[in-house]
């Protein structure tokens, strides 16, 4: 069974028209989010742009929301998010502000009321840092960046 949690939304002045956060599907993990842009702008190839979302919201403690690109732009307009995914911290009171980017060939039209991307609301935890002057060792060591294989192979299998 999903948890539920309430989380506060405030609708800026003037954008009244535009539907709150919301759901598309049962099963869906994130909130569509909304463009608050006061007339269609474009993107162009290339391009990043910061686009309103015309709402504000308070989080409980211990929630933060991610801000994640909507894989059909990505996929059909090479339309995704920087900064992905974006942090919304409990504490943030300001304007959700999605920075979109085109990697797609095309100019890209951002109408108000576009769905432009998504937010998924997690738990977390916060960790203290204890200096050391040693990490303890494990199998990986400080391999990185592919050292543990591809195309379903793992380095272990690779070394045979």
């Amino acid at each position: 069974m999903t948890e539920k949690e309430t989380i506060l939304v405030k609708r800026l002045d003037g954008n009244e028209d535009l539907p709150l956060p919301q759901y598309m599907s049962e099963h869906a993990a994130g909130m569509d989010l909304y463009a608050a842009v006061e007339e269609t702008i474009t993107l162009q190839p290339g391009e990043r742009r910061l686009v309103p979302t015309g709402i504000a919201i308070a989080l409980p403690d211990g929630l933060e929301a991610q801000i994640r690109p909507r894989s059909g732009l990505a996929l059909k307009h090479g339309i995704t998010l920087l900064n992905t995914p974006g942090t919304i911290d409990a504490d943030y009171r300001g304007e959700i502000g999605i920075i979109m980017v085109n990697l797609g060939q095309d100019p890209f039209p951002i109408a108000r009321g576009d769905r432009i991307a998504q937010m998924v609301i997690n738990r977390y935890v916060r960790a203290e840092c204890d200096l050391v002057s040693e990490l303890p060792a494990s199998e990986r060591g400080s391999g990185g960046f592919g050292s543990t294989g591809t195309a379903g192979t793992s380095s272990k299998q690779e070394q045979d």
